[in-house]
């Protein structure tokens, strides 16, 4: 069987990890064609794909005006640049591998969802967290029937206070209304995990939380407006500190990447570079005069069919990292995505046994505990037509775990419970699966 083609539109960090993915396997997938707005991510693609000139398109515009070139489309555009491309790319026939989230607003993801099922084109949500190891053990043990009926899900997403600050404090999720709310930015993972592990529809949800600590009150006394470049009384004791952040040994350089984006021609920017960006942009802002509006600590409540109930605990206060326990009828199990052992223990017994995950890192550059790689492997046997695998994440079931999120936001803002069966009908959708 010849390699699905593809072509990459977004060549940011998103975009390159699922081509880098794909470059593994080369008897399986071929990049084509890239679409980026940014000189030097265009360059770093063309030349990783020995691409022509021709090949790269300066937006997605410009390379969906061109007949159909490949069979699948990655989008990996930001999340307001989701719909275009996506119904465009639909439109001509490509798959999809679409990053989450979907789409910004309910109306635009259910369009999306509608667009492919017409056209008869499989899209697959970048849920990568299904792909991993760890969560995939979790979910083979449900299926085994080892905790019995579940009656519960406790899930905590904790962002990690550096990330906080870094992506929804100064970054490009630090306003609701310019992007998308937490829920949909970070925590549809989250939100889209509890559901498959429970396998049925969620029908009640509410929602509380807020901004709280990354405000102007509570900046440091004496704190300038502008963090990099300003004298700070606080700077040696701030762990938001620019220099720690951004210029230490210690910085991640996906970070310093984002903060040099626009001053750079070069992938890995150099400190100068870096300094610029600071400079001139909201990443060398003070985190309490950030002009943020995102949460930074929720908790969203739901019922599912049957009775069941679930939590999730976003929170921005830890060092990062998923925690999650899932109550059944035969047993407890409890673990910690960063680790290799998951415990379960056993009411029949009384004793716990410890099942073990291969070791992987949970971060961004890590792949997402491998479901970067693990999601590229799954498009290939879903587009193959006899898929027989558990974890595929579908237009369809993604949408309708997006919409769990839209309206736990209504919840929050609102003050109510929301029952989705109706919430599911706004949009045309019947609440069964």
């Amino acid at each position: 069987m010849k390699p699905y083609t593809a072509i990459v539109i977004g060549a940011g960090s998103r975009g390159n990890a699922y081509a880098a993915n794909m470059k593994k396997w080369p008897d399986k997938f071929q990049i084509v064609g890239v679409a980026e707005p940014i000189k030097a991510r265009r360059e770093k693609m063309r030349d990783m794909f020995s691409l022509s000139d021709d090949a790269c398109y300066p937006g997605y515009q410009e390379i969906l005006q061109q007949p159909k070139m490949a069979d699948i489309a990655i989008i990996a555009t930001m999340d307001a640049l989701h719909t275009e491309p996506a119904l465009k790319a639909i439109e001509l026939g490509y798959h999809l591998l679409l990053e989450k989230p979907v789409a910004p607003t309910p109306e635009e993801c259910v369009a999306i969802a509608k667009a492919a099922e017409e056209k008869g084109v499989s899209v697959l949500v970048c849920h990568v967290l299904r792909y991993t190891p760890f969560y995939k053990t979790v979910k083979r043990l449900i299926m085994d029937g080892v905790l019995g009926d579940i009656q519960s899900v406790m899930a905590v997403e904790g962002v990690g206070n550096i990330h906080q600050s870094h992506s929804y404090v100064r970054g490009d999720w630090h306003r609701e209304d310019e992007t998308n709310p937490m829920l949909l930015a970070k925590c549809c993972h989250d939100l889209d995990i509890i559901q498959w592990l429970l396998d049925r529809p969620c029908k009640k949800v509410s929602s509380f939380g807020k901004l709280s600590y990354f405000t102007p009150e509570n900046a440091p006394e004496g704190a300038p407006k502008r963090c990099f470049g300003s004298e700070c009384p606080a700077r040696e004791s701030c762990p938001y500190s620019c220099d720690k952040v951004y210029l230490s040994e210690k910085s991640a350089v996906w970070m310093q990447r984002h903060a040099a984006r626009g001053f750079t021609k070069e992938h890995n920017p150099t400190l100068p570079e870096i300094e610029e960006g600071l400079k001139n942009t909201n990443f060398g802002a003070c985190v309490f005069h950030a002009d943020n509006t995102v949460v930074d600590h929720q908790v969203v409540n739901m019922e599912f069919a049957g009775g069941v109930t679930a939590s999730l605990t976003m929170n921005a206060f830890n060092e990062g990292g998923r925690y999650i326990r899932v109550f059944g009828t035969k047993g407890e199990l409890y673990a910690n995505a960063r680790d290799t052992e998951i415990t379960v223990y056993s009411f029949e017994s009384g004793e716990k046994t410890v099942y073990s995950t291969v070791k992987t890192d949970e971060s961004i550059t890590g792949g997402h505990g491998s479901g970067d790689g693990g999601i590229v492997r799954e498009l290939y046997e879903y587009l193959g037509g006899d898929y027989t695998g558990f974890t595929a994440a579908d237009i369809d079931i993604s949408v309708r775990n997006h919409l769990i999120g839209f309206a736990a936001e209504k919840a929050r803002h609102e003050d109510t419970v929301e029952n989705l069966d109706d919430y599911f009908a706004r949009y045309g959708l019947k609440n069964d699966r």
